[in-house]
């Protein structure tokens, strides 16, 4: 098999693509919760703070500065982006539940006695 047609084969399985629209919509969605974190959070933050930008905040040693500030902005960024992950996780395991429950249960298989029984009864019918 060529490289080409190799490549064709991996690139189509079902794995991959729903892997690349993952990627794809998780790209959009952080930077949906990135201008959620940056417009409308961390202001709030900065008003019940005194007024204090996170993103301004560094130390200087020497020469060199620490901006502990793009840190913290960061860290915070990290955990809305990870709870709103869990909160859309959440909605959709609670959703494939719910399909799962309206499925009809499929009938029990019978055991070995319950089929040796049904044989047993068919054949007495029979012999009437």
């Amino acid at each position: 098999m060529s490289i080409v047609k190799e490549f064709k084969a991996f690139a189509m399985r079902g794995n991959v693509v729903d892997m690349a629209v993952g990627v794809i919509i998780g790209g959009a969605f952080g930077k949906i919760v990135s201008s959620l974190v940056d417009d409308v959070i961390m202001p709030i933050i900065g008003m019940i703070t005194g007024g204090i930008d996170f993103t301004g905040l560094k130390a200087t040693i020497g020469e060199s500065s620490i901006t502990y500030g793009n840190f913290i902005q960061n860290v915070v960024d990290f955990l809305i982006i990870a709870f709103c992950i869990f909160m859309m996780i959440k909605g959709l395991n609670k959703l494939s539940k719910k399909k799962e429950e309206e499925k009809p249960a499929e009938p029990p298989t019978p055991s070995k006695e319950e089929i040796l029984l049904t044989e047993i009864r068919d054949l007495l019918k029979e012999n009437k």
